[in-house]
């Protein structure tokens, strides 16, 4: 496969001369999106099947026994994820989004091979999680292995990393509008031309072969609401669903980077974590199967926030599924919401997910609402148990199903207050919810409000949906600084941003800014000062690095604090480096951009820092000034 792809990519080099690099580009772009949907519809075939297996498996034992199958597939995530490659841990993207930011978009085949494994095996089993964070990861690590084979440059590297993430959105969801604006919005943050017309080429291939290969245009979630018609009566319910889907987003991010740092901190193998998260969802589907037995008289036996929750959705979107019968009775209600809210007993598993069960009765809304609520809530739970511990998902199917039970609720509310119109259900609410917590999550109103067209084909609700999109965007940014993505990230040191001048300085190494030379006689701790006052005449830079016997870094004598010493001359014989070496100082990586050097000039107001080389870990390979920094920014702008 890899000589094939070579021989293909070596005569599209050769076409170079002749088209140019964009066009290259935009047929490398046609090649991912075909490759990334073959992938993802395997992909996708293998997840439903294992669900399928899973499910009718759980659905035969007796409740006690809930937390076998997901402990099972988080064993087999974490020896794969530990074992071969971590970066597959988690939901996928904000990994993708540091290897662009830190590693000019190179990625490991191996990434996306135990992605593939290892989501299979925590969303099939029953994990609370989605496909699309893995199918992202998939993808960009095809557009990454392609791009290092024909060999193109860094900035050439991320867009084709973003073609292959639109690609995988595009297939996996059948939205290819969607699959663009999620790379270049959340990923890439870059809405040039040169990076625009690859990306949506490779989402059209991707739609156009899914769509060829398995046989359907269809909507992932059609809906029609009839006769709907968005009134500006309607505006302060959406704006109040707006703001009532920040509390939602915000809610869920803080709850998974908790949950993400609870888990870090229990003293277990790391393998196992995801074992532990697994138990624990096991234990909180039986709490809900244990409480819907209760006041609901259900016999559940797989709790319906389990897996990607799809048929719930389902149901919860389509407005029949409020329609009061004419004759209402206990068990007409029961029956009724039983079999439109999340499935009959005995429905067979579909290929969007496992079949949900009876959670309510409907004779009493207060109950319905109770219901959806607590659903909520028990999918938020367990989204943070499963991708905290280190399961493998994505975060996109949870935030949809948080988003249309929340938005479902709250329209069953109005509608007991009777502050919905007639001819309203809160079919709409649910379907609006739904695009503003994929908005308040991820910082992402465009890619949101598209998905939901994309997933739904129905235009009636755009309007709603973008106001409250934005409210929830906008809301959620102001109350947190960074989206449900990127939080870790920027605990690690990645800044990220937006803007044509973070996009260039992302696009620029520290290896391009030309290092100072550190002298040829190396200074230790136990040197005398006098030492550095002899050495500083002759040099440009007023720093002095510090090494050990073995030439490791150790830290800094800055050309401040040597001014500060030489005030009192006469104790500089009877001074030490090591009396004036400051070890708090950061060092530069080869492979960081310009933005993240800059920050930490920005946190130390120092003149350089020590550039350590990437080979040889701990040597110091010179010294990086901070106008030599400002300079090479210049000059990137001035050649973009």
């Amino acid at each position: 496969m890899t000589d094939l792809l070579r021989n293909l990519i070596s005569r599209i080099r050769r076409l170079n001369l002749d088209l140019g690099r964009d066009w290259v580009l935009i047929i490398y772009g046609a090649i991912i999106g075909t490759l990334t949907a073959v992938g993802a519809v395997a992909f996708a075939k293998a997840l439903h099947w294992t669900e399928h297996q899973c499910y009718e498996q759980q659905r035969s034992w007796p409740i006690w026994l809930l937390p076998l199958l997901p402990m099972a597939g988080a064993l087999i995530t974490g020896i794969l994820v530990q074992t071969f490659a971590k970066d597959a841990e988690g939901h996928g993207v904000p990994q993708v989004i540091d290897a662009i930011a830190r590693r000019g978009g190179k990625i490991s085949w191996k990434v996306g091979v135990v992605k593939v494994l290892a989501s299979i095996a925590t969303v099939g089993s029953g994990g609370s999680a989605g496909a699309e964070g893995p199918i992202v990861q998939i993808g960009s690590t095809s557009g990454s292995v392609f791009g290092q084979i024909a060999r193109v440059t860094r900035v050439d590297l991320s867009t084709l990393v973003g073609c292959g993430a639109a690609a995988g959105i595009a297939s996996i969801f059948n939205a290819p509008i969607t699959g663009v604006l999620f790379a270049l919005e959340i990923l890439l943050r870059d809405f040039s031309l040169k990076t625009f017309t690859p990306i949506m080429v490779a989402s059209v291939f991707s739609t156009a072969v899914t769509q060829a290969l398995l046989h359907h245009k269809d909507a992932i979630f059609a809906v029609e609401l009839t006769g709907y018609e968005f009134t500006i009566a309607e505006m302060p319910s959406y704006v109040l669903l707006g703001l009532v889907c920040v509390l939602v987003s915000v809610a869920m991010t803080r709850l998974l980077h908790l949950a993400e740092d609870l888990f870090a901190k229990v003293k277990m193998p790391r393998v196992l974590l995801p074992v532990l998260g697994a138990a624990l969802l096991g234990v909180t589907g039986i709490i809900w199967v244990l409480l819907m037995r209760g006041p609901y008289h259900t016999d559940q036996r797989v709790p319906p926030f389990y897996g990607n929750g799809y048929p719930t959705i389902v149901h919860l979107i389509e407005p029949g599924t409020y329609e009061q019968p004419a004759s209402p009775s206990r068990a007409a209600d029961i029956e009724r919401v039983q079999t439109e809210i999340v499935g009959p007993e005995d429905e067979p598993a579909g290929e969007t997910g496992r079949p949900d069960e009876a959670v309510a009765e409907a004779d009493a809304p207060p109950l319905l609402i109770t219901v959806l609520v607590l659903l909520t809530l028990f999918k938020a739970l367990g989204t943070c148990l499963t991708l905290g511990s280190g399961g493998s998902g994505g975060v996109f199917a949870p935030s949809l199903y948080i988003g249309a039970t929340s938005g479902a609720a709250f329209g069953l509310i109005l509608e007991r207050l009777s502050l919905i119109p007639a001819g309203v259900t809160p079919a709409s609410y649910a379907l609006v919810g739904m695009a503003a917590v994929i908005a308040g999550t991820t910082f992402a109103p465009l890619t949101a409000i598209l998905l939901l067209f994309e997933l739904t084909r129905e235009p009636f609700v755009m309007l709603p949906a973008m106001l409250t999109s934005i409210i929830a965007a906008i809301g959620s940014h102001l109350w947190m600084r960074d989206s449900i993505y990127t939080m870790k990230l920027r605990q690690a040191g990645v800044l990220l941003g937006g803007g044509r001048d973070l996009t260039i300085m992302r696009r620029v190494h520290a290896r391009a800014v030309p290092p100072t030379p550190l002298p040829s006689e190396p200074i230790y701790p136990s040197d005398p000062l006098s030492k550095l006052i002899a050495m500083h005449m002759p040099r440009t830079a007023p720093d002095f690095v510090v090494v050990d016997e073995h030439g490791a870094y150790l830290g800094m004598v800055t050309g401040e604090d040597l001014r500060t010493a030489l005030v009192d001359r006469e104790a500089i014989p009877l001074l030490l480096v090591a009396e004036l070496l400051r070890t708090d100082l950061p060092t530069i990586d080869p492979e960081e951009t310009l933005d993240t050097v800059l920050d930490k000039f920005a946190h130390h107001d120092v003149a350089s820092l020590c550039l350590l080389s990437a080979r040889d870990s701990g040597q110091p390979m010179g010294l990086v000034t901070r106008a030599k920094v400002i300079r090479c920014y210049q000059e990137a702008i001035e050649a973009s």
